[in-house]
């Protein structure tokens, strides 16, 4: 029997559309940004994508309704789905920061541990990761879930977990973190029978090495220049020691040129640099994808 050849694929939306239709870019991916549309358009006519909430897309790929989906591993591991997990993609809407969901309590509270909990409340949208997380060491409360605004909850209850990046929310609510109970960055994941299926295997491979290409590429930039023979060492010299330049001979047999990807956040200090130490024509340029 041959396979529908269509990837349905799942991609979050909310927060962290923005951030994935980006990516897609980057990777070649073009996504119709319709805010309205939860089927949105691609350009490319063997990928069907649909937007639901990160919550309800392991679920989804584990059930076949979709072949594939991006979603945070804390989402996996709270709808214990069975899915082929393909590859971590470490982006986010804030930083690339892995996020976390955290124990926290306000200011105020005498809770200093977990323990401290025994036979408390505690609310979440994420209960059976916190369930389980309190099992594990040993302490009785009771897990309430939480339909969103937990932060306004911390001071109605006994304690909160939630999700953050960056802890600023917390903060401005007056709330300290107690411990963390799962770290969780973004998974590709498949479901088991996709993964069997050749078209859609080939399809998931080759979007993996696009999405991570792009990933990798996040933060760097392309850096050219042409030097002559009698600087290239001092030119070289100024590069940073762990990047690999390619030297190519120009028609003027007095000049090399040289190309390096570097970190965008040294390219102010070294472009002057090598100016300085007889670079000409430099030029830098943004890169989409850096396949490894």
């Amino acid at each position: 029997m041959t396979s529908e050849r269509i990837l349905k694929l799942g991609l979050p939306a909310g927060s962290l559309q923005k951030a994935t239709i980006d990516l897609f870019a980057k990777a070649g991916l073009h996504i119709s940004d319709s805010k309205r549309s939860y089927f949105p358009a691609v350009d490319d006519e063997e990928i069907q994508i649909v937007y639901l909430r990160a919550q309800e897309i392991g679920r989804y790929v584990g059930e076949g309704v979709l072949d594939a989906g991006i979603t945070g591993f804390d989402w996996i591991q709270e709808s214990a789905c069975d899915v082929t997990e393909i590859c971590e993609l470490p982006y986010s809407k804030a930083t690339s920061n892995p996020a976390r969901w955290v124990l926290a309590v306000p200011n105020e509270s005498k809770v200093a541990r977990a323990e401290d909990l025994d036979g408390g409340i505690v609310a979440t949208e994420l209960v059976d990761v916190t369930k389980r997380y309190f099992e594990q060491k040993g302490v009785r409360v009771r897990v309430e879930f939480s339909w969103g605004a937990t932060e306004v909850k911390a001071r109605l209850v006994d304690a909160i977990v939630e999700l953050t990046e960056t802890g600023t929310s917390l903060r401005a609510n007056n709330l300290r973190i107690v411990d963390t109970v799962i770290v969780s960055t973004t998974r590709f994941i498949a479901n088991n029978n996709a993964w069997q299926d050749p078209f859609k295997r080939e399809k998931i491979e080759n979007l993996t090495i696009l999405l991570r290409a792009a990933i990798a590429a996040r933060g760097m930039v392309g850096l050219k220049m042409n030097v002559r023979k009698d600087d290239l060492a001092s030119v070289l010299h100024v590069l940073p020691a762990e990047k690999s330049p390619t030297v190519s001979a120009l028609a003027d047999s007095e000049y090399v040129a040289i190309e390096v990807l570097i970190d965008e956040t040294v390219e102010r200090s070294l472009v002057p640099a090598l100016k300085r130490a007889g670079a000409s024509g430099i030029i830098t340029y943004p890169l989409n994808k850096v396949i490894h």
